[in-house]
């Protein structure tokens, strides 16, 4: 048995490729494992559950019939922090913490987006910071279903913009805060996501830092088991 990481799949209307990737990941790689693990931003972007899109609300009953074979955890990502109870409901998705612990076959492991690891990244982390506030996010889910949405690709448009602006260092988790985040938790292992940088890092403290990739070219799934961990690539169906 072992237990499967993924996270930064991005779905949107526009990539129905990456959809139907996941799809057939949900059929056929899961027969031997014990639980699901998805590590933010699932989707490109959420900006309520009572305007999800049709192909959401159908993978929705995909991951709700998953998950009567076995539990699927859901962390919020910076691109879907606005999934709520309503969606997770729907697809069977258990919400946790965005810092969760958990006894991983023995090892006490520490998962989450990412997204608060990039330090660096000071107008991002003022951003994170505001949104955080429940106050915020209720003020925000008030507003018209096309205000929200006029909102969140004016974010988006301005992301990316800013992003090729950005240096490698800036985009990517700052140390400290990763030493400072084993220290707090009290972990061997850390997973996340969020820098689509997939790599399992040895530290010389003898920690590991396993980062998943995103599925914009290819599926990328950690998997962990009592044997160990390893990052695998899911080549996308040039048929489909």
């Amino acid at each position: 048995m072992r237990t499967l990481f993924i996270g930064d799949l991005h779905l949107s209307a526009d990539r129905l490729d990456i959809t139907q990737a996941f799809t057939r990941f949900l059929d056929t790689e899961l027969d031997d494992a014990e639980a699901l693990y998805i590590l933010g931003d699932l989707f490109e972007v959420w900006v309520g559950d009572d305007i999800a899109a049709p192909f959401a609300l159908d993978l929705a009953e995909k991951l709700r019939q998953v998950s009567h074979k076995l539990p699927v955890y859901f962390i919020h990502g910076n691109r879907d922090f606005m999934l709520g109870k309503h969606f997770a409901r729907a697809a069977g998705m258990q919400i946790l913490p965005e810092i969760t612990c958990l006894k991983l076959y023995g090892v006490d492991t520490v998962i989450l987006h990412g997204d608060s690891l990039c330090t660096l990244d000071k107008a991002y982390q003022r951003f994170r910071k505001l949104r955080s506030f429940a106050l915020a996010r209720w003020l925000y889910g008030c507003l018209s279903k096309k205000r929200r949405q006029g909102i969140a690709d004016k974010i988006r448009r301005k992301s990316k913009s800013s992003n090729k602006q950005k240096s490698d260092t800036i985009m990517d988790v700052e140390p400290n805060a990763v030493d400072a985040l084993f220290a707090k938790t009290h972990t061997q292992h850390m997973i996340h996501g969020h820098t689509h940088r997939p790599a399992i890092h040895q530290l010389e403290n003898g920690n590991k830092r396993i980062v998943v990739g995103d599925w914009y070219e290819q599926g990328s799934v950690l998997s962990v088991s009592t044997e160990g961990l390893s990052l695998l690539r899911l080549p996308f169906d040039s048929a489909s």
